[in-house]
């Protein structure tokens, strides 16, 4: 297992950056129809989704904002970053097999320990897919845990 680590509101700064990758998989989808109760077919019917205008199947938008919120988590400020707000647009679908790429950056600290940090998510095209600003409060204590292993989850 890995250890996650934080940085504190002294220790961050700005133009202080993170990233991470994921490929976006059928089960992605199916798990987060599940979590999130939206199952427009767009994500989940290939027959449904060959007919608008994206010629098929999508990920949640919501999706991508998911896996901002674990890297903010997770990488940048890191374990105890609370949400404030998120500004989000969508620019261009994700697709089943994309592998996207979730960049961080720390572009205002504000005051009450909290910062901006711009949220772009890039396909492997290099294409940006989504672009947004999170505002988060910033732990003011060191924390450094183990990655918790979460237990595996069945589809069907």
């Amino acid at each position: 297992m890995s250890k996650l680590e934080n940085r504190t509101y002294d220790e961050l700064a700005l133009g202080d950056k993170a990233e991470v990758t994921h490929r976006v998989s059928e089960r992605d989808l199916i798990l987060f129809a599940e979590v999130s109760g939206d199952v427009n077919p767009v994500h989940l019917d290939e027959e449904f989704a060959a007919a608008t205008p994206f010629k098929g199947r999508i990920a949640h938008g919501m999706f991508s904002g998911a896996l901002i919120s674990a890297a903010i988590a997770c990488e940048l400020p890191g374990p105890g970053t609370i949400y404030i707000g998120q500004e989000m647009s969508f620019l261009r679908p994700v697709r089943l097999g994309d592998e996207i790429r979730i960049e961080l950056e720390v572009i205002e600290k504000l005051p009450k320990n909290r910062a901006r940090i711009a949220t772009r998510v890039f396909n492997q095209d290099g294409k940006q897919v989504v672009d947004g600003v999170a505002t988060v409060m910033v732990p003011t204590e060191k924390a450094s845990i183990e990655r918790p292993r979460l237990p595996e989850v069945k589809i069907g």
